[in-house]
């Protein structure tokens, strides 16, 4: 399921994303209102240009840009939305993630 949301141009910032919840989230992530939770994404260019942005945490929820700023606030609607969409469903809103490196 990937979720892609509307172009729209904001400042270039790449590493850590805060996301502001909406306080009809229920579950583990249930934030008071007006509380921010900080998400890990991942960003790439694929070969057509276009930067792809995901949040491992969260099952699917993926986006793009054409520049590392759209890709960004891309990314921030669709946690937006991936979190309602998995709230109202029951789902886990998120799941554990942890980076390691491999030898190849």
């Amino acid at each position: 399921m990937g979720i892609y949301a509307d172009l729209r141009s904001i400042d270039n910032r790449i590493k850590f994303y805060i996301i502001n919840i909406q306080s009809r989230i229920k579950g583990n992530l249930n934030p008071r209102e007006g509380e921010k939770l900080k998400f890990i994404i991942t960003m790439y260019q694929d070969e057509d240009g276009m930067f792809i942005a995901e949040c491992p945490s969260i099952p699917g929820c993926v986006s793009q840009g054409k520049t590392k700023a759209e890709a960004e606030i891309n990314i921030q609607d669709a946690i937006k939305e991936c979190l309602e969409v998995r709230a109202e469903k029951g789902l886990p809103l998120t799941v554990e993630t942890r980076q390691v490196e491999v030898l190849v």
